[in-house]
Parts: structure tokens; C-alpha cells; sequence
């Protein structure tokens, strides 16, 4: 097992960070119990886009509400994946505006934290931008 493949089934490391590159962690994953979800949000400045991209990526149910406390609900659900952690890869995040972004943020480390307690792997990883956001690794390259 890989060192980044231990990083990201260790649930006590849950969290939200940033990555360089989305390669390494999907050659990681790759046969693994964890569900990788590609959220690409270019092109998505509004919440209604934003919502949508999230719940098709992590095929939410029929019930999803779209906002903001129904996507915290879905995020600490996911029961319909049945996956032993999951690994969000969030792209084109850029375009959403500062306020967006620290909620999206926030409802993901609540999230993580959430999954966490309950020793399940979640996280959420920004592969453009986000500078504030941790490291998640060290790239080899």
C-alpha cells in the first residue's frame, strides 16, 4: 500500500486540502474500497451549478434539496455509495465567489470531521488553487 494510499484510509486524517495533481491520487485509489468523485466546477460561478455538479458526481438521491444544509446532509449520509471512505477531486473551483467558497469549505471540513468520529474516510481534495487549504501530500515530482 502506497503512502498516499494510507494517508487517504486513514480517517482520523479526514479533512480538506489542496493537491498539484489529481494522477497520483487516482493511481492510489485505484483498486482500493475508495470511492474517488471528480467535481469539476469550471464554468460553475453559481450555487444552483455548484450543487448540481456535487450531487451528480456523488449521485445523490432524488431528495437533494440544492441548498446549502441539504448538501451537508447528503455529504454525511452517502450510504447509497456504499464505499469504504470517498475522495472528492474538486476542479475549477476558482470561479466561485470568496463567500461560496469558504461555505463549500466549511460544509466540507464539517463533513470530514463528521465521517471522521465515525472512523470512515472523507476527503476533499482542491487541485487548483485554494492556497490556504493544507497539503495533502508531498508531490514526487
Amino acid at each position: 500500500m502506497s503512502k498516499l494510499l494510507q494517508r487517504l484510509s486513514d480517517a482520523s486524517r479526514s479533512g480538506v486540502y489542496r493537491a498539484s495533481r489529481a494522477d497520483e491520487i487516482l493511481d492510489a485509489t485505484q483498486g482500493s474500497e475508495l470511492l474517488v468523485a471528480r467535481v469539476s466546477l469550471a464554468g460553475a460561478s453559481a450555487k444552483d451549478a455548484l450543487m448540481a455538479r456535487v450531487a451528480a458526481a456523488l449521485k445523490f438521491p432524488q431528495w437533494f434539496g440544492g441548498n446549502w444544509d441539504a448538501l451537508e446532509d447528503c455529504l454525511t449520509d452517502l450510504s447509497w455509495s456504499g464505499a469504504g471512505g470517498h475522495v472528492l477531486l474538486i476542479e475549477g473551483a476558482g470561479g466561485m465567489s470568496g463567500d461560496e467558497r469558504g461555505i463549500f469549505i466549511d460544509i466540507l471540513a464539517s463533513a470530514a470531521a463528521w465521517w471522521a468520529d465515525r472512523k470512515h474516510p472523507f476527503f476533499a481534495v482542491f487541485l487548483d488553487g485554494a492556497p490556504t487549504l493544507p497539503e495533502l501530500y508531498k508531490s514526487r515530482s
